[in-house]
């Protein structure tokens, strides 16, 4: 027989898309406003807000880097929201 009393068990760690990960909050992309900056390398999306104080909530931020609909943001704070391109 195998003694098992003295080994640790692994945990089953399950993780969804609205888990509080790290001091961020997840986020995902429904839908891209518009691009900006001096060569078009910022992207403005607007984005809903998956878990946290604020869930649920709809707001646009700035994003640099690829992106597209979808896609599942980390943000560190959710309170505050970029101005509208003009």
């Amino acid at each position: 027989m195998k003694a098992t009393a003295g080994k640790p068990q692994k945990k089953q760690v399950t993780e969804t898309r609205e888990q509080y990960v790290g001091g961020s909050y997840p986020s995902e992309v429904i839908e891209i406003l518009a691009r900006h900056g001096v060569a078009g390398e910022v992207t403005q999306v607007r984005c809903k807000v998956l878990s946290g104080p604020d869930k649920d909530k709809t707001i646009r931020r700035n994003v640099r880097g690829p992106v597209i609909v979808g896609d599942i943001l980390m943000l560190k704070e959710t309170e505050m929201e970029a101005l509208p391109v003009r």
